[in-house]
């Protein structure tokens, strides 16, 4: 707990068993629940989980890594977090920052902060593929035009929110694959919250989960697609749900919500 809010660490897995020890590991101790939901793993990461102690649920399929997220906020709510984190079980980046990516959203500096790989000039040296770096750079740097603000990096998978941006976002709306990320960005700058980012080293290796070349070919024509939408979207030329003051909003998940199908869930 920091500041009198509770913390809550997401951990979106699939095939996370060879790193997910070593992540949990190292989260602070004032993390108050830590939360794993696993997108229908085909190894042992659930017997982990188990072993570990975390509360985890189960998808029933492989859903995607959007919905995955949707399911890891849904729960945090329901857990009564406050500040939730989402730190990739991959050890990619380092779980030893969420303190002050929570500190920053418990004490209302900013309501959204970003790890960003890109601030400290270590991405290239800790790993992440030259053409990855060069796409980063582009896609980010066409998104500031877009959005508006200035941002180093848009792709970072380490995030903290607030409750207030997870219950205000149409987080429902938003795609089930890996461009989730960019348009929950893209809502919280055209909702109005405010976005910080720390310096965060990020590590590349055989273990860490990095999606192919063809998924990131279709992940950046996502992120142009959601550049233009918002673009449209303010200047009042086109109007799309995911940035609708009317679009689908996620609620503390409920027995309802499983009851239709998006997971099956297991507690330790």
């Amino acid at each position: 707990m920091i500041n009198g809010q509770r913390i809550a660490v997401v951990l979106p897995a699939y095939n996370a068993e060879k790193t997910l020890e070593t992540t949990v590991r190292e989260l602070p101790d004032l993390v108050d629940v830590c939360i794993l939901v696993d997108d229908h793993s085909s190894d042992g990461t659930v017997e982990i989980a188990k072993r570990l102690g975390l509360q985890f649920f189960v998808h029933d399929k492989n859903y995607g890594y959007g919905r995955n997220q949707q399911t890891c906020y849904r729960e945090a709510l329901a857990a009564g977090a406050d500040v939730v984190i989402m730190v990739h079980p991959d050890y990619q980046y380092t779980p030893l920052l969420v303190t002050a990516m929570a500190s920053m959203v418990a004490y209302g500096i900013y309501d959204v902060v970003l790890g960003s790989r890109i601030i400290g000039g270590t991405a290239l040296r800790g790993g992440m593929p030259f053409y990855k770096y060069v796409a980063n750079r582009l896609l980010t740097a066409f998104e500031n035009m877009f959005l508006r603000v200035k941002l180093s990096e848009y792709h970072t998978g380490y995030r903290a929110f607030s409750r207030k941006v997870l219950l205000d976002l149409p987080l429902l709306e938003n795609s089930d694959d890996f461009v989730f990320d960019n348009q929950m960005l893209a809502q919280c700058v055209y909702f109005g919250f405010r976005i910080g980012e720390v310096s965060c080293p990020t590590k590349y290796f055989d273990e860490a989960s990095s999606i192919n070349f063809r998924r990131s070919v279709k992940y950046g024509f996502g992120v142009l697609a959601t550049s233009l939408q918002f673009g449209l979207q303010r200047i009042g030329l086109a109007h799309y749900r995911i940035f609708s003051e009317k679009g689908r909003r996620l609620e503390p998940a409920s027995a309802d919500y499983y009851a239709r199908g998006a997971a099956k869930t297991a507690v330790s």
